[in-house]
């Protein structure tokens, strides 16, 4: 059974209100995409309404915990142990396009340490959740990472370096591109980080790697995979939550995806 702790209950409670306005709006977004002002603005305010939701209902719950969101930054709290880490709406772009793939990620830091994690995508209703030392779920379904051992037979999944992104440049993210297709079954691109992990701790993808993200797109979705028997590890040997720079998979396949990806 996935964790049933006072905690999750907490996050799970919070991330089911935000996702429940997500879906009003998405349902909007879908009706605005044929307009010709288009949804941008609107896509805007729904993500900064679910991070209202998100800060409310976590600050309420947990009083005194710092937080670190996407839209509002830091906001340190008096509790300086804990760490609320918040994307209202990875996949924004997904979202813009009325595409029912994208998610909220809220991940929680004690002194410095992800213990718990949930990624939640509103269309589907699948909710994945973790607690350290207590496995990953899909709802009721306790998750493992796939066990397949050749690289040649995995499917990865990434994210596309956009032309503004500094950290990887274009070059770099084509070079370590046409690696690793050369090198495996084939490369997906689904345009939201933290469901890309998921996926991997569902064993859906073998694995993912990716470069110049934010902690908040990483930081559940790591803990996922991890608790689900697989391995994050930052590409470089640094800490993932600093660089951005992530790889994820299974024990067998990690080593060879990293040498890849790094040439």
């Amino acid at each position: 059974m996935p964790p049933t702790s006072p905690l999750m209950t907490v996050m799970t409670a919070a991330v089911r209100k935000a996702g429940r306005g997500l879906n009003r709006d998405f349902g909007e977004v879908e009706n605005l995409q044929v307009s010709r002002k288009g949804p941008a603005d609107f896509v805007s305010n729904a993500d900064h309404k679910a991070e209202q939701v998100l800060f409310e209902e976590l600050a309420k719950a947990r009083p005194g915990y710092s937080f670190l969101m996407e839209e509002r930054g830091e906001v340190k709290g008096t509790d300086k142990t804990h760490r609320w880490i918040v994307d209202p709406l990875d996949g924004t772009l997904n979202f813009l396009h009325g595409l029912p793939h994208f998610a909220i990620s809220v991940a929680l830091e004690r002194e410095g340490e992800l213990v718990a994690g949930i990624v939640y995508n509103p269309v589907t209703n699948e909710m994945f959740t973790t607690e350290k030392g207590r496995g990953a779920f899909l709802n009721d379904r306790r998750l493992r990472v796939a066990a397949r051992l050749n690289l040649a037979d995995a499917l990865v999944v990434t994210g596309i370096a956009h032309k503004n992104r500094v950290n990887p440049g274009k070059g770099q993210f084509m070079a370590e591109y046409d690696r690793v297709v050369d090198a495996t079954a084939g490369v997906h691109r689904f345009g939201s980080a933290a469901l890309d992990l998921a996926w991997v701790a569902a064993g859906r993808f073998d694995a993912y790697w990716e470069r110049g993200l934010a902690p908040w797109d990483i930081a559940a979705g790591a803990l996922l995979v991890r608790e689900a028997g697989g391995f994050a590890r930052e590409i470089d040997g640094g800490d993932f939550m600093h660089t951005g720079s992530i790889v994820a998979t299974n024990e067998r396949l990690l080593p060879f995806l990293t040498k890849v990806v790094k040439g």
